[in-house]
């Protein structure tokens, strides 16, 4: 899952908000919240507009009641996951498609050293885009192989899709190809 938001029950706990993107959630499963680092705890309660669960599926949108993580320690674009089958990386490589102008894109190309920000999930992060040797250049409108390294780590997985936008514009879309550890 997710994170969208985070909130404090109070004299319960720090409760996470999102939908569940794979998999089904009990109480008392042991969980991963994994962002910058892992770190380790339980889901101690469910609930999905205002009533109480006893498991969350694919496509609930759930409040989580977790153990033992204060609500700054957790932020949007984190994941909520079970332990080992997600980890957070700074580096990898993916297949991006450029918008045109005409697209709502950029009018302009980008070199080797552009800096937009990469929107995963609900994680929104700066990284350095490192073109292939022989290629100088990405015009609007081209798709190509690019290397990214993010300014910090973030949960990301193979076949992830993500955006990259420059101020208000959305100038391309791209899935991870190859994860770099």
């Amino acid at each position: 899952m997710s994170i969208e938001s985070t909130l404090v029950a109070k004299g319960r706990g720090t409760v996470v908000t999102g939908k569940v993107d794979q998999g089904k959630l009990s109480i008392n499963d042991e969980l991963e919240v994994v962002g910058f680092d892992i770190k380790k705890t339980t889901c101690l309660g469910l609930e999905m507009f205002r009533k109480s669960l006893d498991y969350a599926e694919v496509g609930d949108n759930i409040g989580v009641l977790i153990r033992g993580i204060r609500k700054d320690e957790v932020s949007r674009g984190y994941v909520l996951a079970t332990p080992n089958t997600i980890k957070a990386y700074n580096m990898f490589e993916a297949k991006i498609y450029v918008l045109t102008k005409k697209e709502g894109g950029r009018h302009t190309g980008f070199a080797s050293n552009y800096k937009p920000q990469f929107f995963f999930r609900t994680m929104n992060i700066t990284g350095t885009i490192t073109l292939p040797e022989k290629q100088a250049f990405v015009m609007p409108g081209d798709s190509v192989i690019i290397k990214v390294l993010l300014v910090s780590k973030a949960p990301l997985s193979l076949g992830l899709r993500f955006v990259m936008r420059e101020g208000n514009l959305t100038i391309g879309a791209g899935v991870i190809t190859l994860l770099y550890s």
